[in-house]
């Protein structure tokens, strides 16, 4: 992290915790959910609670985030999960959980995600050069990946193991460790603004963030895109937890099941190194082609066999494929927007990308309600297909002239 500077340093020590807890939680949720109920459809509701601010609240969190400090924005979500977090232990340790309750904490959270990670997507632009996004981005999501998807799982079914109301608790700490670091972040991180802009209303500013995204070739194509896998991978993840923790065909306990889930995080940190070197070497269109091929492919795996093993190869190689997605066109993005337009371009690609997460949860319900564990992944690896056909429109030469414009 040589030439990154100290302040992005600290960002990545916030974004370790944060994504810690959040490791945790995510394991502990279903988890939860699963103890509660054994309804495919009421178990997809958690991911589909969660899911569904970004239809609602993407526009507005990324107008906020270039009229707001991103810094400020960042703490106060972090605190905000404290309380969620810090309710969700107390109930459990009360024995006094709903399912209704789940829900709710899943919406709240997903508000705040909405918020969050449309500010930290724009804050970093601000904090490295703009030769190194690529190797900065490339960081941020190899500690994301180590904390969120190694470490956090793991220890979340070992706490979950232990105790449901522990591992709710240990996240809250986490998240508030997470608000400390970021406070240590110095200087101000809201954007400037005209004396024309200052007076536009907060749906103006709204309109000419979407405007942007979708008047841009390569950004709509890859938005569109990255909604397609989206509403796949949510269809499949929201009812993966019924198929693999026991009675369910892989037949794992909670901790196992975290282990599983933290196998990704090897193919993920692998990817996040490995990303700009390759599309250095070989081009970010030919890379982003296989990786769409590779994490369509993955997603079938668990229609074919519930093999601990093949699942957890099919984990790493879906996580490899996705966070060199990720690292390309995060960088990418961050390249060709206006620092002024950062959140709103974030926000309105998101909403395009992450929009379609709950009809994938609602989707991933239904389907395995109705039609069986193992037919949902098969739709899921189906529904990926569209996404190959986005490169016939994103063509090297689209990429190239975004990156040089």
């Amino acid at each position: 992290m040589a030439g990154l500077g100290s302040s992005f340093r600290r960002l990545l020590t916030a974004s370790a915790l944060s994504n810690g807890a959040d490791g945790v939680f995510q394991v502990a949720l279903p988890i939860l959910a699963v103890s509660l109920t054994r309804s495919p459809a009421q178990v997809a509701g958690v991911a589909l609670a969660a899911r569904l601010p970004w239809l609602f609240m993407a526009l507005p969190a990324g107008a906020l985030a270039d009229r707001l400090d991103r810094r400020r924005t960042m703490v106060r979500v972090q605190l905000s999960r404290v309380v969620v977090m810090g309710a969700l232990a107390g109930v459990v340790a009360l024995d006094q959980a709903a399912m209704w309750m789940l829900y709710l904490a899943a919406v709240v959270l997903g508000i705040g995600e909405t918020l969050f990670d449309t500010a930290a997507q724009s804050i970093l632009p601000s904090l490295v050069g703009r030769d190194d996004l690529a190797r900065a981005n490339g960081r941020q999501q190899a500690v994301e990946l180590v904390m969120n998807a190694f470490l956090g799982p793991p220890l979340g079914g070992l706490l979950a193991a232990v105790a449901l109301a522990l591992a709710f608790g240990v996240s809250a700490a986490a998240f508030l460790l997470a608000a400390i670091a970021l406070m240590s972040v110095a200087g101000s991180f809201r954007p400037e603004r005209t004396a024309a802009e200052a007076t536009r209303t907060l749906r103006q500013d709204i309109i000419e963030g979407v405007a942007f995204v979708w008047g841009h070739p390569v950004l709509r194509t890859l938005g569109l895109m990255l909604g397609t896998t989206n509403l796949a991978f949510t269809a499949h993840g929201s009812i993966f937890v019924l198929y693999a923790i026991r009675p369910g065909p892989m037949g794992l306990t909670p901790t196992g099941f975290g282990l599983l889930l933290a196998s990704a995080s090897v193919g993920g940190v692998a990817g996040s190194l490995a990303a700009d070197p390759i599309a250095r070497s070989v081009g970010p269109t030919r890379c982003l082609r296989v990786a769409v091929v590779v994490f369509g492919s993955a997603l079938a795996v668990p229609a074919l066999t519930a093999s601990v093993v093949a699942n957890g190869v099919a984990f790493m190689a879906a996580t490899f494929a996705g966070v060199v997605w990720n690292v390309i066109t995060v960088s990418l993005r961050q390249r060709i927007t206006p620092d002024r337009l950062l959140g709103r371009m974030n926000s309105a690609y998101r909403l395009l990308g992450w929009g379609t997460m709950p009809i994938g949860a609602a989707l991933g319900g239904l389907v395995a309600e109705t039609a069986g564990l193992r037919a949902t992944f098969v739709v899921a690896a189906a529904l990926h297909l569209p996404m190959l056909l986005g490169f016939i429109v994103v063509t090297d030469r689209r990429m190239r002239d975004a990156e040089e414009g």
